[in-house]
């Protein structure tokens, strides 16, 4: 059987031979196709369907080579074609289902999953696939872990199914289904250990404490899934002009990282700066996209593209520096980067930890999340902006005053509070936050509005600690103008390990709640930290957990020392740097300045600081 390129010519040599012999273009697709030639396998099943167009093979395999181009309209109809030769074909259902999950057709895509799972009930990979969609999507937890908890005992978290026990424990955490999940937890820590990627990055990252095991999941994720590719762009930048600074985000729309940037995109310097977008997410057409379009000079539209299209389309618009705003969060495109498509590409705010990734430069940071000892930990070389290296909207709007009778919120109880999704909270946080509780009378807390059965598993969880079940409230999703008014009934915010809150933690202290925190072993446990510093207001970070639960209780019950936060936090709110947007601004084009400056003397990227203007 061929296998490697080198028997690639004695395939060729009987197509010469016999060119009209279908199963030989089939065999020579296939082959091209293990070999990663997608343009060569996706020709050589054409040619082989135009002898035979009933080959159900030929069009699977056709099917799956226009999924890699991201033709995924064109990748449908081509599994629909092998299913009407074979109705039992598992693979063409599975593959249908992962490209109409890409047109965001999720219902349909479930459908497809479960037509597999009916002509192979041991198809590990639909069920894994399956449970994507129903978590991510849907959101049905219980249903996505019993999906791959089957596909762990048909495959192992094999081949088929390799972040399979990652994922399960993330719908898990996602559930409060807390039984066993520490021992689960270190069979996950333990694979990152010996490299048999059981999580990927962003599930990891709610799971560890370790700068060494994140920096290993990522750095083995990205070889895996994400090698340097072809070039795209020279490696030096244009030698005059306006900086040109390229935004890839799939979130430039109602979402928390639009929230952050919104400001910061508005306070560009253009006389120096020429600023764009490229989009791989939806346009929802709602005000926070209307607001982000005038802001970027140039918004373009990459989602329909396949990497090295997307890759040339940015080397093609001359950016200086490419600035990735997902990393392995979201709608994210590591594939573009690792193409280069930019000769400066720069790690900033949606991944808060190393992608692990020769390709990238830098990352952008402040010193309380990536202390300088720590820097080994990170494949990008660390950019230090003053403050925090968080950026926020001066401009976020609350919508009027809200009243706690229209959250269910008792008017005299102390409402404490974390909205952060239910994967941070670990059973360790939940537990502390019930000593808080009992710990302090007329205390209630106002938690993310969780799915039924999350909220019926918390609930247990609480009356399991002695606390009174109602004493848990579940707050509704609420636009983000809404959201921030509402946070303003919080008396104390409570941040998680080892994950803190991040847009909900400045969401928080924008609306003049305080927020306790306890500094992590890492940077996603470190922002808390990084903004109570930004926003001198230290005597909120704590050190050890039995600080976290003293400084928690002492502020539940002590309403004159809130009054007092409360008040500091006000003037501080406009006069420390955390929410100074325009001074960031300045601060990250001071950034990307000396990036440009080392590029174009010809050195090698290397760590710095940038001074506070």
């Amino acid at each position: 059987m061929v296998k490697t390129p080198s028997d690639i010519p004695s395939l060729e040599a009987a197509l010469a031979a016999r060119p009209r012999d279908a199963a030989l273009w089939r065999a020579h697709a296939q082959v091209s196709w293990s070999l990663g030639r997608v343009a060569e396998a996706l020709a050589s099943f054409e040619a082989a369907l135009a002898l035979d167009a009933g080959d159900a093979s030929a069009q699977a395999g056709r099917g799956e080579a226009l999924m890699a181009a991201g033709r995924f309209e064109e990748a449908v109809a081509s599994f629909d074609a092998a299913l009407a030769v074979d109705s039992r074909m598992a693979p063409a259902w599975r593959g249908r289902g992962l490209a109409l999950r890409a047109l965001g057709l999720f219902d349909a895509a479930v459908a497809s999953f479960g037509e597999a799972l009916a002509a192979d009930p041991k198809d590990a990979a639909a069920l894994y696939e399956r449970a994507q969609v129903l978590g991510l999507q849907f959101r049905e937890f219980g249903s996505a872990a019993a999906d791959l908890a089957r596909a762990i005992e048909i495959d192992g978290a094999g081949p088929a199914t390799p972040y399979a026990l990652g994922d399960l424990v993330h719908a898990r955490m996602q559930q409060a289904d807390w039984e066993g999940i520490a021992a689960l937890r270190a069979r996950v820590t333990a694979g990152v250990r010996d490299g048999t990627h059981p999580a990927t990055p962003f599930v990891f990252q709610a799971l560890s404490s370790s700068p060494a095991d994140l920096q290993a999941c990522a750095t083995n994720y990205a070889r895996r899934h994400f090698p340097a590719g072809p070039r795209a762009c020279a490696e030096r930048v244009r030698a005059a002009g306006k900086i040109r600074v390229g935004y890839l985000s799939g979130e430039f729309h109602a979402h928390a990282t639009a929230f952050l940037t919104a400001g910061l995109f508005e306070q560009c310097d253009k006389t120096r700066f020429e600023i764009f977008a490229f989009d791989n997410g939806v346009n929802d057409g709602g005000p926070m996209r209307r607001r982000l379009e005038a802001a970027f000079d140039h918004v373009i539209d990459i989602k329909a593209l396949s990497d090295a299209p997307a890759a040339e389309k940015i080397c093609e618009a001359g950016i200086d520096i490419l600035v990735n705003l997902n990393g392995y969060f979201g709608q994210g495109r590591m594939g573009v980067f690792a193409r280069r498509a930019a000769p400066v590409q720069v790690n900033y705010l949606g991944f808060p930890g190393t992608l692990g990734a020769d390709y990238i430069d830098y990352v952008l940071a402040d010193r309380v999340v990536i202390p300088e000892a720590e820097q080994p930990f990170f494949t990008e070389r660390v950019v230090y902006l003053p403050g925090s290296y968080q950026a926020n909207d001066d401009k976020r709007a609350l919508a009027g005053a809200a009243r706690r009778g229209d959250h269910g919120l008792p008017e005299d109880a102390v409402v404490l509070a974390n909205f952060n999704q239910t994967y941070k909270i670990t059973p360790e946080m939940f537990s502390a936050w019930m000593r808080i509780l009992r710990a302090v009378d007329k205390t209630v807390l106002w938690l993310w509005g969780a799915a039924p059965a999350t909220a019926v598993n918390l609930r247990r969880a609480a009356e399991a600690a002695g606390v009174d079940a109602r004493r848990l409230v579940f707050a509704g999703d609420a636009a983000h103008e809404t959201h921030l008014a509402r946070l303003a009934l919080v008396d104390v915010y409570l941040d998680t390990l080892p994950y803190n809150a991040h847009t909900g933690a400045s969401d928080a202290l924008w609306a003049g709640v305080p927020l306790v925190t306890c500094r992590g072993q890492v940077f996603a446990g470190r922002v808390g930290a990084s903004l109570l510093g930004a926003l001198e207001m230290p005597e909120l970070v704590t050190e050890s957990a039995a600080d976290f639960e003293a400084l928690a209780m002492a502020l539940a019950g002590d309403g004159a020392r809130r009054s007092t936060l409360r008040a500091k936090l006000a003037v501080n709110r406009t006069q420390a740097p955390l929410f100074d947007t325009k001074s960031f601004a300045r601060h990250i084009e001071a950034a990307y300045t000396t990036m440009i400056e080392i590029n174009r003397r010809g050195d090698a990227p290397r760590a710095f600081a940038v001074t506070n203007a």
